[in-house]
């Protein structure tokens, strides 16, 4: 059996200032997924700290994984002090888990996500309301619920006409 070790229960709470994003993060997010984000923070609350590596030459730790977390808590809601935990490790081991933790987050796939709606959808929610909470357009949501192929979805939906009768001119 391998050893597994533990950092997330020895969270420390330091001055934000004391913290610095590393030089070699290649995932980059969106302006909708950051304003995500915000919104999750607001909702649930700070539900996982920034994951660093103390530099005792600077005496500041080094984020390895959680620079958008970083960039909410500090630029949009300007919280003094920041949850981390540290881990101990060298650049190159630093770089690799940087990039491990950023690929090990999955992807949604469509199907999924279009019954994630309809479950919402059955217990209540409106299309703005999921639209809202996850982070949607309402044009995502129509998708993600014509992909479902169930017709009840559409049931308290408005539709317009198509189309308008005319004369032609014969």
């Amino acid at each position: 059996m391998k050893k597994v070790t533990f950092p997330c229960l020895q969270v420390k709470l330091v001055p934000a200032k004391k913290v610095v994003s590393n030089d070699y993060n290649p995932n980059t997010v969106a302006i909708p997924e950051m304003k995500l984000l915000a919104h999750s923070i607001e909702e649930d609350g700070f539900t996982q700290p920034i994951v660093t590596c103390y530099d005792a030459e600077r005496d500041l730790w080094v984020v390895v994984d959680g620079f958008h977390r970083y960039i909410i808590l500090t630029e949009w809601f300007q919280c003094p002090e920041i949850p981390i935990v540290e881990i101990d490790k060298d650049i190159r081991q630093r770089m690799a888990a940087t990039v491990r933790h950023n690929r090990a987050r999955g992807k949604h796939t469509v199907e999924l996500m279009s019954q994630l709606v309809a479950g919402l959808l059955r217990k209540g929610w409106t299309d703005l309301e999921i639209a809202n909470h996850l982070g949607m357009e309402g044009e995502e949501v129509l998708r993600l619920k014509q992909q479902t192929g169930f017709a009840d979805l559409f049931r308290r939906r408005e539709f317009s006409n198509s189309w308008e009768e005319m004369d032609l001119p014969q």
